[in-house]
């Protein structure tokens, strides 16, 4: 999709940045994690619940509601797969280990309550959420000079996706529609899933939208799939990626080829500025808050750039890429434009 060893060589570890923890607080749960998986096998089995970190069958943190939101009406007649971020970042595992174990207990805890809880929940108003486990590929696969491995470990990563998105077409979809979601190396992974099961296949018809969010999206990527282009269109996808106002990496400055980029406060891919009192609300490290009026979003140089968010703490934010806010800066503007596009795409069916 991109030069992906230049990108990820400037975000670091992507979950401890302010939005979702400044303190590893899924530690807690890695005793229990260590029971549930201990004599788990080393390749996913997607008939078992436990390779799923979201899964309707089973409790899990992509059910929690922030309190503001809790009284918003359920209705989950669409499915949504999602793909987590890399989560599998320990240094000293770097060019030794280049594909997280499916049972490791602590990135399961981490991933699911960073990615799962803060970013899948929020779907859980309008669909049913899908999020399998695979061996994501080691954070140092995307700058590693060492290409061979980083690709193996990618592939690996992308087999055990397909897998899981064939198990849940079997077994659960029956012929639901769908929305594919992603951040990160989810999204690197979504861009292959979309074009390989939906660009002119007969399940683009049932794709609400694609959400793949946080990684480059050049404009030559899909063949025909196409970017919304507002609030209401379905059967197509958005994408974004968040700086600070002003601030551009050598990697975005070196790419050969725009992305495309549509505004999560617009939802179009103008250059119009939407000001912060059209921010919904952000959820960031307190999940139970909503945060309104954080920022408001502009489209430049093929990124969104925002104004240095605003809420108690900001102050210590130094930081001008935001990746890991992606979703959470603009969590119940997302929300509301799943349930739009949700509606839109059954008054259009029927």
């Amino acid at each position: 999709m991109i030069d992906l060893k230049k990108v990820f060589l400037k975000l670091g570890s992507i979950y401890t940045f302010l939005f979702v923890s400044c303190s590893p607080v899924y530690k807690s749960y890695v005793s229990e994690y260590q029971q549930t998986y201990a004599l788990v096998q080393t390749i996913p089995d997607y008939s078992d619940l436990r390779f799923w970190a979201a899964h309707p069958w089973k409790k899990d943190p992509s059910d929690s509601v922030p309190k503001p939101l809790q009284n918003i009406p359920v209705d989950s007649s669409v499915d949504v797969f999602f793909l987590h971020p890399t989560t599998f970042t320990a240094k000293e595992l770097q060019n030794k280990q280049w594909n997280a174990a499916i049972g490791d207990a602590e990135i399961n805890a981490k991933t699911d309550f960073t990615s799962i809880l803060y970013q899948a929940s929020v779907f859980n108003k309008s669909c049913r959420v899908f999020a399998p486990r695979y061996r994501q590929a080691h954070l140092y696969s995307f700058y590693s000079t060492a290409s061979i491995a980083s690709a193996a470990a990618l592939e690996l990563a992308y087999t055990d996706i397909k897998k899981a998105f064939d198990f849940y077409l079997t077994h659960y979809n029956k012929g639901r529609p769908i929305i594919i979601a992603a951040h990160s190396q989810g999204t690197f992974h979504s861009g292959r899933l979309l074009k390989e099961y939906f660009e002119n296949k007969p399940l683009q018809s049932q794709l609400v939208c694609a959400y793949i969010i946080g990684l480059a999206l050049p404009k030559s990527y899909f063949k025909s799939l196409q970017p919304c282009t507002d609030s209401a269109s379905t059967g197509c996808f958005v994408s974004w990626r968040t700086f600070r106002k002003g601030f551009l990496p050598d990697y975005v400055v070196k790419e050969k080829e725009p992305s495309w980029v549509i505004n999560p406060l617009s939802w179009k891919a103008d250059s119009i500025s939407i000001p912060k009192e059209q921010n919904k609300g952000a959820v960031l490290y307190n999940f139970e808050k909503i945060h309104k009026q954080t920022n408001g979003a502009t489209i430049s140089n093929a990124v969104l750039w925002i104004d240095k968010p605003k809420f108690r703490g900001a102050a210590l934010l130094r930081r001008k890429n935001y990746h890991a806010g992606d979703i959470n800066l603009f969590y119940v503007s997302l929300q509301q434009n799943i349930a739009t596009r949700i509606k839109e795409y059954f008054l259009r069916k029927n």
